[in-house]
């Protein structure tokens, strides 16, 4: 009988959702206090965080060499860090914000609706992007980490990626 691959808590449960959350936050900035998409962002950075903790404890879990234990480790986390805060905080956060703020401009040019259905329209439109940016953006980061900081370490598996 085969055996069942370990479920990683950070990419395969309900909590791989907390890395959306500025996402969120930004599809909102038009409707909430800033310190709402700041904290967003506590969130997301808090996911980022710990799924990089995890994925270095895990490689600490499987290193057999002691030579080579705190080299893997310190990949592990690096590499998982960088790429969750580009594709899960940084590119997303900043596209959700840009394609919102071009919205909101958009249509206080191009039609005269009242100022809160030009925010909720913006809202529901930054919302309805999500899941359509997440795939794109993660294997972006994919080819930019295995064109650049990945060849520094072409041997060690890619703790980082989804």
């Amino acid at each position: 009988m085969p055996e069942r691959a370990e479920r990683d808590l950070y990419r395969d449960t309900w909590v791989r959702y907390l890395g959306y959350a500025n996402e969120v936050g930004e599809a909102f900035r038009s409707l909430v206090p800033a310190a709402v998409v700041w904290l967003s962002y506590g969130v997301s950075s808090s996911y980022v965080l710990a799924d990089a903790i995890d994925k270095g404890k895990k490689a600490g879990d499987a290193s057999s060499c002691e030579a080579d234990h705190s080299t893997r480790v310190t990949l592990a986390v690096v590499d998982t860090f960088v790429w969750q805060a580009l594709a899960s905080v940084a590119i997303p956060g900043f596209t959700v914000n840009r394609v919102c703020a071009a919205s909101l401009y958009v249509l206080g040019t191009a039609t005269r609706w009242p100022l809160a259905v030009r925010k909720w329209t913006t809202t529901a439109l930054g919302l309805l992007i999500i899941p359509v940016i997440v795939h794109p953006i993660d294997r972006s980061v994919d080819f930019l980490l295995d064109s650049s900081l990945r060849k520094l370490y072409p041997s060690v598996e890619k703790p980082g990626s989804s």
